[in-house]
């Protein structure tokens, strides 16, 4: 059986305000065309189809449009589709009835009472498998796990006893190779600076991979944008985002991951995407003056570009000129670009990556740890200085982070 591996489209995303549509319908059309010529029995989609819990109605149709055309170029396909952090397991599931119809399964939330309903056995003409569709666990998914227990379980535990049960329901099945997926940080993982949401439950924000055990004979993952193996076992992954979400994100070698299960084993094998869309940061080292920066964006040559590119600037907050909007914005006349605003450094690191720059960019708010913000929030108090945080205030903001998971706002 063939096996292709995604995760995390983000459909309906705004980047930056401008539309991405044209972006993710070349690269579902690329993967149309994948899906054909690779000859694949089985595409996994590993959570985050949506970038909201409320996607537009263009984003839903661009899915719903690409499963009837991939099931016509592709008849014997069967293609599972697990919730992630930032979609809405209801709406999700709406469609299920409707996308059954075309060998699609979809599952969207965990019933701690029916762990049956994520275990999925799926028949290709090419042979069997049975995947544990794990959607992205939230806190409300697991409550019944702790009225089984003495003491209140950590998210962590919940998140074990979910898959043990899940992965005990799969051994009862008939044998076939088995599939687990999941939409979790795993510990370990290389997280996105400035896209990526940190899935901070009770203080806990990352999951040890020995809760798949060594059953499953592929983990297929979600959440984490850069694609990588996990606990170093090629077995289990993400494959990570099919295009960038953040500018931090624009050196990834995005992909999609084939898998092979053949009686001998298991075979992984990335296959790279093609950039359909360039997100292009200027200078791309350290700032520049002013006049110099102009002069790097007359200087963009973007005659081969079938999309105009994302273009975002920097320039450091000691040049004072105050028509600096002005004259970037005149260099910028008769380019086909989106552009993305501009960062003002306010800092410089002497490290060589300008990932270690210090902007003044409030987009970058939503990847902060909560928890941390509140330790940094004691420390630049006068009166609390050196003082640690109480744990009746960590327990409080670990009450309101399960409850804003449960509500689908995080």
């Amino acid at each position: 059986m063939k096996v292709l591996h995604t995760s995390d489209w983000h459909l309906g995303q705004q980047f930056y305000e401008h539309s991405r549509f044209d972006e993710h319908q070349a690269f579902l059309a690329w993967l149309t065309d994948t899906l054909v010529s690779e000859k694949i029995d089985l595409l996994l989609v590993a959570g985050d189809i949506y970038h909201t819990a409320t996607p537009p109605a263009s984003a839903e149709n661009q899915l719903y449009q690409f499963i009837k055309t991939t099931k016509q170029h592709c008849p014997d396909l069967h293609i599972v589709i697990i919730a992630g952090n930032h979609d809405s397991a209801n709406r999700i599931m709406a469609a299920k009835p409707l996308l059954a119809q075309f060998d699609t399964y979809v599952v969207g939330r965990f019933d701690s009472n029916a762990p049956h309903e994520v275990v999925l056995p799926i028949s290709t003409k090419n042979g069997d498998a049975n995947v544990v569709a794990m959607p992205f666990l939230r806190s409300s998914d697991l409550s019944s796990y702790n009225r089984q227990q003495e003491q209140p379980l950590t998210y962590n535990q919940g998140v074990a006893l979910a898959y043990k049960d899940a992965l005990q329901t799969a051994s009862e099945l008939p044998s076939a190779p088995l599939i687990a997926m999941g939409h979790l940080h795993a510990k370990g993982g290389d997280i996105s600076s400035d896209s990526e949401r940190n899935l901070v439950i009770g203080g806990e924000d990352a999951i040890s991979a020995s809760i798949f055990t060594d059953q499953p004979d592929y983990v297929a993952l979600g959440h984490l944008h850069k694609a990588q193996s996990v606990a170093k076992k090629e077995t289990i992954r993400y494959s990570g985002t099919p295009m960038p979400m953040s500018f931090s994100e624009r050196r990834y070698q995005h992909q999609v991951v084939i898998v092979e299960l053949t009686d001998s084993g298991t075979s992984v094998n990335p296959l790279y995407i093609p950039s359909f869309c360039k997100v292009m940061l200027l200078p791309e080292k350290d700032c520049v003056p002013l006049n110099e920066l102009c002069e790097l964006i007359k200087q963009l040559d973007l005659t081969d570009e079938d999309l105009a590119p994302y273009l975002r600037v920097k320039l450091s907050a000691h040049d004072t000129d105050t028509t600096f909007r002005e004259q970037i914005e005149q260099a910028l006349e008769g380019k086909q670009v989106k552009f993305c605003g501009i960062e003002r450094v306010r800092q410089q690191s002497n490290q060589q990556d300008d990932e270690q720059t210090l902007f003044e960019d409030v987009s970058q708010i939503e990847a902060l740890n909560p928890h941390s913000l509140l330790e940094q929030a004691f420390a630049n108090n006068k009166d609390m200085a050196g003082q640690a945080v109480p744990k009746e205030l960590e327990s409080l903001l670990s009450q309101v982070i399960d409850e804003l998971n449960a509500e689908d706002l995080l």
